[in-house]
């Protein structure tokens, strides 16, 4: 008898329990609705459209409790003032990246690109495993926002130009469509930098208000239709090696959130930061082999050129970190995690892949 009377006191307090979870359950769950500003057009499908794909995440992870409506650049605020958006709490998140607000502090190019930094899988890595989100949210909480990686291009191609550049001196008064720190190298080294929107760049190559000009690569350069107004087509993007995206949380709506959504916003940035990389990877080869064949020529950059940048480089550094600690504290974390992984990759990565390449070259 006591027995039974055990087993049905059990059953009695399991149905209890249950009765009580499932409330307690949907009260962690509220169904929300959020708005989320990038900094780019539709028209940029594979960049906007790591917004869209982080949203779609978002609602599905939560069985649509959770919604967060995209809207493109110019929708709500202009693409370069998305980070103000998050901040003040306009919108609840910005999908941008963060070298757009250098003039607010340069401390902001790091964790998208600087000349010279980390390549994706590095930029990844120092991120997620070195250190680099402990570094970058400490420094975000400063303008009200947390950062999640929801995007990168891989290494950017270094521009059109309507000229060939046989060495550095040929950059010498030479007007360029480029901004930010990347600008600021440029110009040690003769460049006149222009800060253009993507919009603006055909028609002032066309009018010869300007000379040259660098967007993202292949894919997106090709959108554009720069191959119709400059022949030369520059390689490598020195200064984006990487350039990662992060969706800018809003601080104050981000603590109040649950902890699962928390995880949430967190994981579907990340599926978005590894779909934008990979179709940018799908994407590129098929348009470059498109320019090639309407006539771009492909030209690498003169190896004094890359010497006199990479100076020019280090001169900034030395000269922003003089006065700035986030900074300086940022750019050496950087410098030192980018020379252990290159120690690395000089052995494996890059043997694997030279050899891959003269075998391709061979046929």
């Amino acid at each position: 008898m006591k027995r039974r009377q055990f087993l049905k006191m059990s059953a009695v307090g399991a149905v209890a329990a249950g009765s009580v979870a499932s409330p307690a359950i949907a009260q962690s769950s509220p169904e929300l609705k959020w708005r989320l500003t990038s900094s780019f057009p539709k028209s940029l499908d594979t960049l906007y459209g790591g917004a869209e794909v982080f949203v779609k995440y978002v609602a599905e992870m939560t069985d649509n409790k959770f919604q967060i409506q995209p809207f493109a650049a110019g929708e709500i605020v202009p693409g370069l003032q998305a980070l103000d958006a998050a901040s003040t709490g306009t919108v609840e998140i910005a999908h941008t990246s963060a070298y757009y607000y250098v003039g607010k502090d340069p401390t902001f190019a790091i964790y998208t690109a600087v000349p010279f930094g980390l390549n994706t899988r590095m930029q990844n890595s120092w991120w997620y495993q070195g250190g680099g989100d402990q570094l970058g949210n400490e420094f975000f909480a400063k303008v009200n926002v947390i950062g999640h990686p929801a995007g990168n291009t891989g290494t950017q191609m270094g521009g059109w130009f309507r000229k060939e550049i046989k060495s550095v001196a040929d950059l010498n008064g030479l007007k360029m469509r480029i901004a930010g720190i990347a600008g600021q190298i440029l110009q040690k080294v003769g460049v006149v930098p222009q800060q253009l929107a993507g919009g603006d760049v055909y028609p002032a190559i066309e009018k010869g208000t300007i000379d040259a000009a660098e967007w993202v690569g292949p894919y997106d350069d090709e959108k554009l239709g720069l191959q119709k107004v400059a022949k030369f087509y520059y390689y490598p993007g020195f200064w984006e090696g990487s350039a990662m995206l992060h969706n800018m949380v809003n601080l104050n709506k981000w603590r109040e959130l649950p902890k699962h959504y928390q995880s949430v916003i967190a994981s579907a940035s990340a599926q978005a930061n590894l779909w934008m990389s990979a179709r940018y990877d799908m994407q590129n080869p098929a348009a470059l082999k498109r320019l090639v064949a309407s006539g771009t020529q492909l030209k690498p950059y003169p190896v004094d050129m890359m010497d006199a940048c990479l100076k020019a480089t280090n001169e900034l550094w030395a000269e922003i970190s003089a006065k700035n600690a986030d900074f300086k504290k940022t750019i050496e974390a950087v410098q030192a995690y980018r020379n252990d992984q290159y120690l690395w990759w000089q052995v494996a990565e890059q043997t694997f892949d030279s050899y891959m390449i003269r075998s391709r070259n061979r046929g």
